[in-house]
């Protein structure tokens, strides 16, 4: 089976990331998306973050209707922090089975030189890159790489920061969200301080 590894902290999972997950999973060669919650992003602060569970647990409840997206913790069993390099040797090992690809936007194939040994990534994985826009006028010398595709999809403009910052504001965010997210948000006043 082909699996894509789309990574995230999902702090919330909003539509935006089911859109793009699913669409991976109905347009390209990929049999399953595999959601990968992220405890710890060596790029962010972790006081931003929700618990490494609820925010797993909004995944499990964004993506229970959709039989090719699922829910993964694999990185709560390894090192703090994650890096997607020991993260896709781990799987190997686990899953000889399975062959893995990566889920990025273009503003993370611009970034990837700077990602702990890249170089194994881009020889050894393929990579499907969605759009995203961004103020570099210039597209990544990577997106001619054999191993990566850039796919056609939907363009959104959704970030978990500002559904964050809306909650706190007091708006609604209910059109963004998946309804069991949002519920669950909710009922927990997720965000609201």
């Amino acid at each position: 089976m082909k699996i894509g590894l789309y990574f995230g902290t999902f702090n919330p999972i909003h539509i935006g990331h089911l859109i793009i997950a699913n669409h991976m999973a109905e347009h390209t060669d990929l049999d399953q998306v595999w959601m990968v919650v992220t405890p710890h992003n060596p790029h962010k602060q972790k006081s931003t973050l929700l618990d490494d569970y609820q925010r797993l647990h909004m995944v499990h409840l964004a993506t229970e209707d959709y039989s090719k997206i699922k829910p993964s913790d694999i990185e709560f069993k390894l090192p703090q922090p994650s890096y997607t390099v020991h993260t896709l040797a781990h799987l190997h090992d686990k899953y000889p089975m399975h062959e893995f690809a990566l889920i990025m936007g273009e503003d993370n194939l611009n970034s990837l030189p700077k990602w702990k040994n890249y170089e194994v990534i881009l020889e050894n994985y393929a990579i499907y890159v969605y759009p995203r826009i961004t103020n570099e006028k210039k597209v990544s010398d990577l997106a001619t790489h054999k191993n990566v595709h850039m796919i056609d999809s939907p363009v959104i403009e959704l970030s978990s920061t500002f559904i964050r910052q809306c909650i706190k504001d007091k708006k609604n965010v209910a059109p963004m969200l998946p309804q069991k997210v949002w519920e669950y948000l909710d009922h927990n006043f997720f965000y609201k301080h």
